[in-house]
């Protein structure tokens, strides 16, 4: 039995030398729910203990990369997308879904084949090269759509990709970019048409793949370390802020709002 056989939200395909991470809840557009966050926790682990992968590719099945969190989910309780009834929140276990991404040193390239939003974009854009296409969209939407805090991530590397005034008025505004916006202003590696993204993924897996191993793995770590030290200032104490506006009036109002299908209205204590 292949050791991606407990997998339940994620499909792993290992082939020269390259492995193929699918996020696969397509029947819910690859939203993230608790197992699925709690995948995406430790396949790095295994990742890394797998000698017949140099190289890994992280997409989503269907037309979607993942539309993030499920609203839905939490307009019925706080945390409801990702806890089980009844589990008390611990940000260490977001903190670590991040850092063990990072720490990976074999390289990792996102094939967003389909909108990539919030908690999906960051794990998007915590890869080492990215490949868009052209007419996904990528985006952070915890504060515009659910009126929470953007703390799993998204405070860390969007201001490192696009510089701090960008990043705060996409995060802030939870703008939506087309992959061709995205690459002009450096979010991303590469836009494609959308049936070519995983084939432009692959192709750059191959090459990484049989390249100098380790030149490329120490390069990858050396420069991690930039993104590291931002998650050491800033992770937990977004986390912690994200775990407070679940408390919020507004968070309530954008998730029933969200789950009513009207618009909302914030504002009111």
């Amino acid at each position: 039995m292949s050791q991606y056989a407990k997998y339940e939200c994620l499909k792993v395909e290992v082939a020269d030398k390259v492995a193929i991470v699918t996020l696969n809840r397509p029947q819910a557009r690859n939203a993230i729910n608790q197992k699925l966050i709690r995948e995406l926790r430790t396949i790095w682990d295994d990742l890394a203990d797998d000698h017949a992968v140099n190289v890994v590719v992280l997409t989503g099945a269907g037309e979607f990369f993942s539309v993030g969190g499920d609203v839905k989910a939490m307009s019925e309780r706080p945390g409801g997308d990702v806890l089980e009834e009844g589990e008390v929140h611990d940000p260490m276990i977001s903190r670590r879904g991040v850092t063990r991404q990072l720490e990976l040193d074999k390289p990792i390239i996102a094939a967003i084949n389909g909108d990539a939003i919030g908690l999906a974009a960051t794990h998007a854009l915590l890869c080492d090269i990215t490949v868009m296409a052209d007419d996904a969209r990528i985006g952070d939407t915890h504060v515009s759509r659910v009126g929470l805090v953007a703390g799993d991530g998204g405070t860390v590397i969007w201001p490192l990709l696009v510089g701090i005034n960008k990043a705060k008025e996409f995060l802030i505004r939870g703008t939506l970019l087309k992959g061709v916006e995205a690459e002009r202003i450096g979010l991303v590696n590469h836009v494609v048409p959308r049936v070519e993204v995983l084939t432009k993924a692959r192709e750059i897996a191959i090459e990484l793949a049989n390249g100098p191993t380790w030149a490329i793995r120490w390069t990858k770590l050396s420069i991690n370390q930039i993104v590291k030290d931002r998650v050491n200032m800033l992770l937990e104490a977004s986390m912690a802020l994200e775990q407070v506006t679940f408390e919020t009036a507004d968070h309530k109002e954008a998730t029933m709002s969200f789950k009513e299908k009207r618009k909302p209205r914030f504002g009111r204590g």
